[in-house]
């Protein structure tokens, strides 16, 4: 990186004449983390007990103190209710060193759950109600400097509240999806609520969530920010560094930092509060997704100088990338396109909607979230969505994603609701929101913000005003549908001053007609599941330019099950339709809709309970896999864009639950995360079976091979193809594809191909025959890629039972590998290790097909040779075995 910028500020000697006991000493910044204890308000009785943690909150503290059980296990949830409703006291004693002349002291709350009094020293000096936004009080005069200061906090519950501003605020219609409309009225995390999301548990949190600290200082930096712009070339770009500062201050001094070496540097005056400084650099290190390149950061640093001393410095990692949403015509599709594009790269996101991970966020660890966001790298994902009825995420998380190369699509926190505006209401919104992009405007990984999730559906559903020819915002405040001037005017405004760079989205759904229109915008797709509930193999009917939600349910690990149960593996409640097991799975009508999709495809047995829960996880993988097969397929290349891309709901959980995840809450990866793995590998060679009918009447069945190439390199390969009779396990078809270029098949870079088509015979042939496609190196004949397709539904497929099924642990040179084979064609090999280590041992892939004598490997970390023995075997069976 060449760079052209000036002369470093450097320290000055000390002035003669100058006060150094206040004109040298920088910013002080003391934590007020221990000792903190707490009680429930109002209660002559109620004793002072320790916190478990801090930052925490008062469902963790009380568990820790044996007053409410766990609310993940069994019922427990039901009985912790009360909680919510009551008050809350927290209260912690500090010491401050002396406030020198010139200085100022305040105290600094990254976040108070949520309707919070403040009072130090018996002194009320703050009043907040808002979960997301920081706040800050100036204490100087409430200070004692040679005694203890107390800091005494009051939570109020928040649920009587917001039912109280409701009742108040009649002309409005409050209405939702998911949980109590009173959440409509408040700023906390509404997935927390009563009757809450249909994943997760009713745990109405309050207490200091985030970190709080005392600051002493004569100047400080309040905002530390920059913009960028990459140019189109991707040769140069200008970065404009800006500084706020608060209090007396000369000048700052900036520096830009890379692997470790000071790159450039310039110190500016302070003018009005505001320094600011601008570099142009040569050939930047520029950030890329993972997939398509490196993600090198940048740090930029800032130093608050008076009388050429630091008071102040603080840094942010960025990264430079030139990002687009490309929203164009189509060559032969109508609407618009809907996808992103990073360094000039368009990409195919698929990806994951993300729920925050735990009801209690103190609990949750940054190696947690990396470990998380890991799991979506490896399964060559690109995208995450954090989903709007959750919080902003701790900063590991997006700090884990700048280093990992994962792209963000952040919701602002409005959800399934027609939320208030009243004069009240919007300010707080605009602190808010204010707050959020300030906080998190760094993150390369961020690409996009939307307004809400789903309101504008709800809006529709619930048939209220809306007219797309009224531009007025002062008109949409008066309809019954006022958030949209949240939506499309204030949010607006924030947005185009905060971050002008990076795309804003009314919502999500948002685009066309309306919020299913396919062709414009996003959609969320749930006519699989809730809706229409139609067949998931039809998929590719049922996409659009970019699918920001879709999904199905499955039961997570037999061990995750396990653990809320109060017996474990020996509860009586052990099985598929007992109350217990009912009760962790939040989504209404649930019995229904999983026994639907389960009975109209896969041949199961509620007993054993571990093959039922086996036989989910296959459902929700075979469905899963689809959809991303049927999208990718239409990602064909420059104007026949016709899907941007998938985001599946959701990747993770909040709790041990029944749920959409992918991988449950102790992040045990059900074997749909495997099988997403497999359809968003850079190169994959695909099949999908159709009927046509022929001229006589008869129904010919068909099965179409297509390849996606999600590389920037044109590949070439070799395809063979092989059926066999699933009841005899012989082979009743074998050949090479001799197409074009000399018997090669050509996968161009970053697009779908459609290759061939075979002829598969009348109904009884195609209902008992499966497909294998292979795509081979021509230069040494190896597989590199395959697929395996089965007629559906799986139900009426006779599977024979393998007599000659053979696995053993092999070591080969990059480490440990399963080999498995078998005489007769397997759907659905899934591998567990169950035992206390089980946790331990990594798959590279799980829930394979195999077929006839061929040798299938997987990777596996944690098991040594030997250890075939820790291995439980599952398969799909026919319905006559069960």
């Amino acid at each position: 990186m060449e760079v052209k910028g000036h002369a470093c500020g450097l320290t000055a000697p000390r002035q003669p004449g100058k006060n150094p006991e206040h004109s040298v000493l920088p910013l002080r910044r003391i934590p007020i983390h221990h000792g903190w204890m707490f009680r429930q308000a109002g209660g002559r009785d109620a004793k002072w007990m320790p916190v478990s943690r801090f930052p925490t909150n008062v469902h963790l503290d009380l568990m820790h103190n044996n007053v409410i059980p766990d609310p993940f296990v069994a019922k427990n949830e039901e009985y912790v209710q009360w909680v919510g409703e009551k008050s809350w006291i927290y209260k912690a004693s500090f010491r401050s060193s002396p406030v020198l002349p010139g200085q100022k002291a305040v105290i600094a709350f990254e976040g108070l759950d949520t309707y919070a009094t403040v009072f130090i020293n018996g002194k009320k000096v703050l009043q907040m109600e808002d979960m997301f936004v920081p706040e800050r009080i100036d204490v100087t005069k409430h200070l004692r400097t040679l005694t203890e200061n107390e800091l005494e906090l009051i939570f109020e519950s928040t649920y009587l509240i917001g039912k109280k501003l409701v009742e108040d605020d009649p002309r409005h219609k409050y209405g939702c999806w998911n949980g109590d409309p009173s959440r409509l009225a408040v700023r906390k995390a509404q997935y927390h609520y009563v009757q809450g999301w249909d994943w997760g548990p009713t745990l109405l949190t309050c207490g200091p969530w985030r970190p709080i600290s005392l600051e002493v200082y004569t100047a400080r930096i309040a905002d530390l920010f920059f913009t960028a712009q990459v140019d189109s070339s991707l040769e140069w770009a200008e970065i404009t560094a800006k500084c706020e500062v608060e209090g007396t201050a000369d000048e700052v001094s900036f520096e830009i930092v890379f692997q470790g070496k000071k790159v450039t540097c310039e110190t500016v005056k302070v003018a009005d509060g505001i320094a600011s400084a601008l570099f142009r650099t040569q050939k930047p290190e520029l950030w890329y997704p993972a997939r398509y390149g490196e993600q090198p950061l940048y740090e930029l640093k800032a130093c608050v100088l008076s009388e050429r001393r630091p008071r102040d410095t603080q840094s942010k990692r960025f990264g430079l990338r030139r990002v687009e949403v490309v929203q164009r015509k189509l060559k032969d599709a109508p609407g618009t396109t809907f996808f992103f594009q990073v360094n000039n790269i368009p990409i195919f996101c698929g990806g994951s909607n993300w729920i925050p991970a735990d009801p209690f966020i103190p609990s949750i660890e940054p190696t947690r979230y990396r470990a998380w966001l890991k799991l979506a790298v490896e399964s060559n994902q690109s995208l995450i969505r954090v989903w709007g009825g959750g919080i902003l995420e701790e900063p590991a998380f997006y700090d884990a994603c700048d280093e990992l190369g994962i792209l963000v699509w952040q919701d602002f926190l409005f959800a399934c609701g027609s939320y208030p505006a009243n004069d009240g209401f919007l300010e707080l919104v605009k602190c808010e929101a204010t707050a959020t992009v300030k906080r998190l405007r760094h993150h390369p990984c961020i690409v996009i913000w939307a307004g809400n999730n789903e309101d504008y559906q709800y809006r529709e559903t619930e048939n209220l005003d809306y007219d797309p020819q009224d531009l007025n915002p002062e008109n949409w405040l008066k309809s019954n549908f006022p958030a949209r001037y949240i939506y499309e005017k204030l949010l607006v405004d924030v947005t185009r001053e905060l971050i002008p760079g990076t795309y804003y989205h009314f919502g999500s759904p948002f685009g066309g007609k309306n919020t299913r229109d396919p062709t414009v915008g996003d959609i969320h797709q749930w006519n699989v599941w809730h809706g229409t509930q139609e067949k998931y193999q039809n998929w590719d009917k049922l996409g659009g330019r970019f699918v920001a939600e879709f999904g199905m349910e499955a039961f997570p690990s037999v061990k995750t099950v396990e653990s809320y149960l109060l017996g474990g593996k020996d509860d009586p409640a052990r099985y598929a339709q007992s109350s217990t097991i009912d009760f962790h799975n939040k989504a209404l009508g649930h019995e229904r809709t999983l026994a639907t999709y389960m009975v109209e495809n896969v041949p199961y047995s509620h007993s054993p309970f571990d093959y039922y829960v086996y036989c989910t996880q296959l459902m929700q993988a075979e469905c899963l896999s689809t959809a991303f097969r049927l999208w990718k397929r239409q990602w064909k290349g420059p104007g026949r864009e016709y899907c941007g891309g998938a985001l599946v709901w959701q990747l993770n959980d909040c709790w041990p639950t029944q749920s959409w995840s992918i991988v449950d809450y102790y992040l045990r990866p059900k074997l749909a995360y495997y099988a997403i793995k497999r359809e968003m590998a850079d190169i994959t060679i695909n099949m999908k079976r159709v009927v046509e009918e022929a001229l006589t009447g008869e129904e010919i069945h068909k099965v179409q091979i297509f390849g996606t190439n999600l590389s920037l390199h044109d590949r070439e390969y070799r395809l063979r193809v092989q059926s066999w009779d699933i009841s005899t396990g012989e082979m009743t078809l074998e050949y090479g594809f001799e197409g074009e270029s000399g018997g090669r098949v050509r996968l161009p870079s970053n697009q779908s191909t459609e290759i061939t088509v075979d002829e598969i015979g009348d109904g009884e042939t195609n209902v008992r025959t499966v497909f294998a496609a292979y795509l081979i190196d021509a230069s040494d004949c190896k597989v590199q890629f395959r697929a395996v397709n089965w007629p559906e539904p799986l139900k009426y497929v006779q599977f024979q039972k393998p007599h000659k099924f053979s696995m053993k642990i092999v070591e080969t040179g990059n480490g440990h590998v399963i080999e498995m084979e078998a005489e007769v064609p397997m759907k659905g090999v899934a591998l567990e290790v169950n035992d206390e280590d089980g946790d331990a041992v990594v798959l590279d892939d799980n829930c394979v097909d195999l077929v006839p004598h061929e040798s299938l490997r997987i990777g596996v970390k944690g098991l040594a040779v030997g250890q075939e023995g820790r291995i439980t075997v599952r398969y799909l069976k026919a319905g006559i075995d069960l």
